[in-house]
């Protein structure tokens, strides 16, 4: 038997079915065995002179069949074909019969479906980190089938980030981050294109690397990339999904452009010393890995454009007291980057902007 994926103007013919089985020896036979069992079907398939249209293209495996034999085709138990009318696409390639089985528990989701699946598989997603929070970030978006994933991680890996930093093992010890994230990306799924950016993240690299992405995640764990990183995206208007983590706590929100973005949260950072650093107060390991997936889900409903975001919204978690809090955020008009009259236009010295912070 052959599935065939059914397009939306057709499947009034088929029950609503998205996809059939029929028999055929060839893609001829095939359409004929259709119009037979759903009587309609060769009238909206084929033209007065009873050819296929320019404007419906057929496809068996992933491949057009003017590429193979035409309608002569041959056809074996197991093939997938799929009509794609102009209206459900026109020559964009159709997902694999590999692909729709991986990402068949997505594309069955309301809102998701196959045109989301596309979506996610040309979209492009950077993440900035691949530590205890861009490690879940990263295996998830792969997960899902996000086309390109870009790494931006100069560090490499030691003993003490395997209790939270999934992407990476004890075979791992000493190597870049963002080539065992690589490695391990690709043995979850081979088809995502990553995109390694093994280096530091500075003024003068951020806003070329940053641009070719749909949108970016901070998953970093220092104020001056995070506010490279926020000032970067607000110039180049690119949403931005943050969280962060300490000891037992986490908080991640959404900033779109427009929206506002961190500096309205936080205007600058506190004195040198005056906070606790992750490696001094700790951090435990299931904090980012409740983190990490909220911040990728944030990015696939970006791209897909469903649910409502955590824009305007602060998320904060409570490992101890296992509680979800929220509080409401608002775009600062006197925002130095995204407000009114921004004085800040430019990329600056994130360092001294950060080490200064005890004389402001």
């Amino acid at each position: 038997m052959i599935e065939v994926v059914i397009p939306t103007p057709f499947r009034r013919l088929t029950g609503n079915r998205s996809s059939v089985k029929v028999r055929g020896k060839d893609v001829a036979h095939l359409l004929e065995e259709l119009d037979k069992r759903f009587p309609g079907f060769g009238g909206m398939l084929f033209d007065a002179q009873g050819q296929i249209p320019p404007h419906i293209k057929i496809y068996v495996n992933g491949q057009d069949v003017s590429s193979l034999q035409g309608m002569a085709t041959a056809l074996k138990s197991g093939d997938q074909v799929v009509i794609l009318p102009a209206a459900e696409g026109g020559d964009e390639l159709p997902l694999s019969a590999e692909q729709r089985q991986r990402y068949s528990r997505h594309m069955v989701l309301p809102q998701w479906g196959e045109e989301g699946q596309r979506k996610l598989l040309k979209s492009k997603v950077l993440v900035v980190g691949a530590g205890g929070l861009g490690s879940p970030v990263l295996m998830y978006l792969a997960g899902a089938g996000v086309g390109t994933l870009g790494i931006v991680e100069f560090d490499t890996v030691e003993v003490s980030n395997l209790p939270r930093q999934i992407l990476h093992h004890v075979h791992d010890l000493g190597r870049p981050k963002a080539l065992s994230a690589q490695e391990s990306l690709a043995d979850n799924n081979p088809e995502v294109n990553v995109v390694v950016h093994a280096c530091c993240l500075t003024n003068e690299n951020a806003l070329d690397i940053i641009a070719g992405y749909d949108v970016v995640v901070a998953a970093v764990d220092n104020l001056a990339t995070r506010y490279l990183v926020n000032d970067a995206c607000v110039f180049l208007k690119k949403p931005m999904v943050e969280a962060s983590v300490l000891s037992y706590e986490g908080q991640a929100t959404v900033f779109l452009p427009g929206r506002g973005c961190y500096r309205c949260l936080y205007p600058a950072p506190p004195p040198p010393g005056l906070m606790p650093t992750p490696a001094g107060a700790g951090v435990l390991s299931i904090v980012p890995a409740v983190m990490g997936p909220i911040q990728a889900m944030e990015a696939l409903k970006l791209i897909l454009g469903i649910g409502e975001s955590l824009s305007g919204r602060l998320l904060l978690f409570d490992a101890l007291q296992m509680e979800f809090r929220q509080v409401r955020l608002r775009r600062n008009p006197a925002c130095p980057v995204c407000g009114d009259k921004p004085t800040i236009t430019s990329l600056i010295d994130y360092d001294e902007f950060c080490g200064s912070a005890a004389s402001r």
